[in-house]
């Protein structure tokens, strides 16, 4: 018995119905897929609604991926919500302006199936444990016990990785 219900939505945005097609494939049967070929309209879906996870490709007609990704961000409903950009765009810079924007993580086309699971599922945890925590962060302070400061450190570690400096 499957519970659909209980499967994350991920958001797809890509002009190209092929590419759309090829996730879909690759990652339909595992979770629920809402697909969109222009940024707008993800984005007013994503704002009312918003996903577990957002698939983005940069190169897009009138609001490109990098620009969508900077509004999902500035939303608090989903700046928690992790968005992976899927490109052609091969070169460097697009790679690190995509992380400047607020971008999770970032995927070349063609697609790898295994590659794209694996960093879906990843990045999907990782926002698990991240809710998880904020919510029980919360429910400790409700309770005014002193172990959500203990929390609040746990969580500033997963966000803040002492051990990487720029």
């Amino acid at each position: 018995m499957e519970e659909s219900a209980a499967r994350p939505t991920i958001l797809v945005v890509d002009d190209a119905p092929d590419i759309l097609m090829i996730i879909e494939s690759i990652l339909g049967k595992h979770y629920s897929l809402k697909l969109f070929s222009d940024s707008q309209q993800a984005l007013d879906y994503a704002f009312a609604n918003p996903p577990d996870l957002i698939l983005l490709d940069i190169m897009m007609p009138n609001i490109d991926g990098l620009e969508a990704c900077r509004r999902l961000k500035a939303n608090p409903a989903l700046t928690d919500v992790p968005v992976i950009f899927i490109t052609a765009k091969n070169e460097d810079e697009y790679e690190e302006y995509s992380f400047s924007v607020g971008a999770s993580d970032f995927i070349h086309k063609p697609i790898n199936a295994p590659i794209l699971l694996a960093r879906v599922n990843t990045h999907l945890k990782i926002k698990l444990v991240m809710d998880y925590l904020r919510e029980e962060n919360a429910r400790l302070q409700d309770s005014k016990k002193p172990s959500s400061s203990e929390l609040m450190k746990v969580i500033k570690l997963l966000w803040e990785n002492p051990f990487i400096k720029f």
